[in-house]
């Protein structure tokens, strides 16, 4: 890491900069990109962070679920602080810094830097000057049929329309890949754990559209008429064709449209908004999507189930959290709907699993002991839905302290799950419901309680979510996960996780459970549960069994009849 930051900090002069940031997402803003420079500089793996490097310090910013990840990753070379100390500090006080203009947008600078300092754009991003990662094969987009996604192009392009008509827009640019996917039901292969098609989208006022990545991705969807070759627009043409596009008006998308293609629209268009509808259109599933949801949950909790069960079998032989992960990934690629993992698998024991978001590598993971907890946060992608489910387990008795911690762990994720709807209407509201147990015993975590999730796509999506902050309505259709938790540092994590779908029901606006999977008893202490808790576990593990145990062996079958 040293040499790579001397050889940053030598191009300083070179461009007139004082410092360089180096943010975790690539030019599409996605979370988990093939592409980490920042991992390249400061040796950061987390899914979110920004590394500022000066003349003579580094500074690197993460959220909570990285304190102690980013202490033990990068804590040696790096000052490392959460994001909110980034929002307009002084640590960079009239300091020139250098970026790169296509992985910020105007607002993150107008947030984070401002206030202090100047801004410097760098045509060249620097990291990439220094070690250019590998070049990843490009994979072909591929369509998704009407009958899997439940609604037609026609259909959202005309919702699309609608909302542009509506603001007195010609054009709306749609920098998002995750929601070009949305719109003309195309996925790709540009995500590790996401079928992401790295591509924009442009959609005019009369419903014309210019789908912008590079032709070898677009053959296929080309090939299938799925867009017509004048409806397809290279990358490297972008510039001259909206210099052509006739109108006044566009809207943009704030979280994504990179300041490089928010200038270039400027050059000849007014930006009369800075939100795209489609997360919002994107986030509401309709009945196909959910069915389809629910089917990819069964073939998942099938595979979680047997997991779960030899692992608390097998145990008593040494099994290390990498082959903990691995054994998992078998039991899902035992369907044949199985494409690969939503994220790459969490699998933490003892004081590993107090690291939030900790990935085990061969040369640092450690032998699951007897006496550990043992975290495992994992989820798929299937044709068609994706999955995120997490469960805290144990081998041996544990002290009592734990496993009353583990019961208000519990009691959050049962107060989420039965929330009336109707009242508890906002992600805002629904978190204090998830903490108040732990909050009694002056303990918490430091992360939501929950996030939304796509339909075969981004395992984390907005705008709902289950945080302190979030006031967005919750809707019928939409998806989140439920996942309070709580972390010991050196000592153990637990974290129960739940997906679940909002139905309404004789106007009652409800959470159902997607997830099929049995929840630790061995770690409950029951005496902490009221009736209505105890009841709602013993009906969740009747539907769990109802739903998966015909997929079972005799041995696994009389296991999770057990939890009923």
């Amino acid at each position: 890491m040293r040499n790579y930051i001397k050889l940053l900090r030598s191009k300083f002069k070179k461009y007139g900069i004082d410092g360089y940031v180096i943010p975790k997402n690539d030019d599409f803003f996605t979370e988990y990109s093939k592409l980490n420079r920042l991992e390249v500089i400061s040796n950061f793996s987390g899914s979110a962070g920004l590394a500022i490097i000066l003349k003579n310090k580094n500074y690197l910013f993460t959220d909570g679920r990285y304190t102690i990840q980013s202490k033990i990753e990068s804590g040696k070379n790096f000052k490392i602080y959460g994001f909110e100390k980034l929002i307009n500090c002084n640590l960079f006080k009239n300091l020139t810094l250098g970026i790169d203009p296509k992985l910020f947008t105007n607002t993150q600078i107008k947030n984070y830097f401002l206030k202090y300092n100047k801004i410097k754009c760098v045509e060249k991003n620097l990291i990439d000057e220094i070690e250019n990662q590998k070049k990843h094969v490009s994979k072909a987009f591929f369509s998704l049929d009407k009958n899997i996604v439940g609604e037609s192009i026609n259909s959202k392009l005309n919702k699309i329309t609608k909302y542009l008509k509506k603001n007195k827009s010609d054009y709306i640019f749609i920098s998002a890949p995750e929601n070009v996917a949305w719109t003309l039901n195309i996925r790709g292969g540009d995500g590790p754990n996401s079928p992401v098609p790295n591509s924009r989208l442009i959609v005019s006022k009369s419903k014309k559209i210019l789908l912008i990545s590079n032709l070898k991705k677009c053959k296929q969807l080309l090939k299938n008429k799925i867009i017509n070759r004048d409806e397809f627009l290279d990358i490297n043409t972008l510039p001259s064709k909206i210099q052509h596009l006739k109108g006044k008006n566009f809207i943009i998308d704030d979280k994504s449209c990179s300041i490089f293609y928010e200038n270039l629209i400027k050059s000849k268009f007014k930006i009369i908004k800075r939100e795209d509808p489609i997360y919002f259109l994107k986030a509401i599933k309709n009945k196909t999507e959910i069915k389809n949801m629910i089917n990819a949950h069964i073939l998942d909790g099938v595979a979680l189930t047997k997991f779960l069960f030899w692992i608390k079998k097998i145990n008593k032989k040494k099994i290390t959290e990498i082959e903990a992960a691995e054994k998992l990934e078998n039991f899902r690629k035992l369907s044949k709907n199985f494409l690969y993992p939503s994220f790459d698998t969490i699998a933490g024991s003892g004081k590993n699993g107090a690291i939030v978001h900790y990935r085990a590598k061969k040369e640092n993971c450690r032998v699951i002991n007897n006496r550990d907890i043992f975290l495992c946060d994992s989820g798929g992608q299937y044709k068609y839905g994706t999955t995120d489910v997490t469960r805290t387990i144990c081998f041996s008795k544990q002290k009592q302290t734990i496993k009353d911690v583990f019961t208000k762990v519990l009691k959050g994720h049962i107060a989420v799950a039965t929330s009336d709807l109707n009242k508890q209407d906002t992600g805002k509201k629904i978190d204090r419901r998830a903490r108040k147990f732990l909050n009694k015993s002056n303990l918490d975590y430091a992360h939501g309680t929950g996030h939304g999730v796509g339909f075969f796509l981004n395992v984390h999506e907005g705008p709902q979510s289950i945080t302190k902050i979030n006031t967005v309505k919750i809707r019928e259709g939409m998806i989140l996960s439920n996942e309070p938790g709580y972390y010991k540092a050196n000592e153990y994590g637990i974290r129960i996780e739940n997906l679940v779908y909002v139905k309404k029901t004789s106007n009652n606006l409800l959470f159902h459970n997607l997830t099929l999977a049995p929840i630790e008893k061995d770690l409950i202490n029951f005496n902490l549960l009221t009736s209505n808790e105890k009841d709602y576990l013993f009906k969740y593990h009747l539907e769990v069994y109802s739903k998966i145990s015909k997929y079972l062996n005799p041995n696994e079958r009389k296991w999770l009849a057990s939890f009923i």
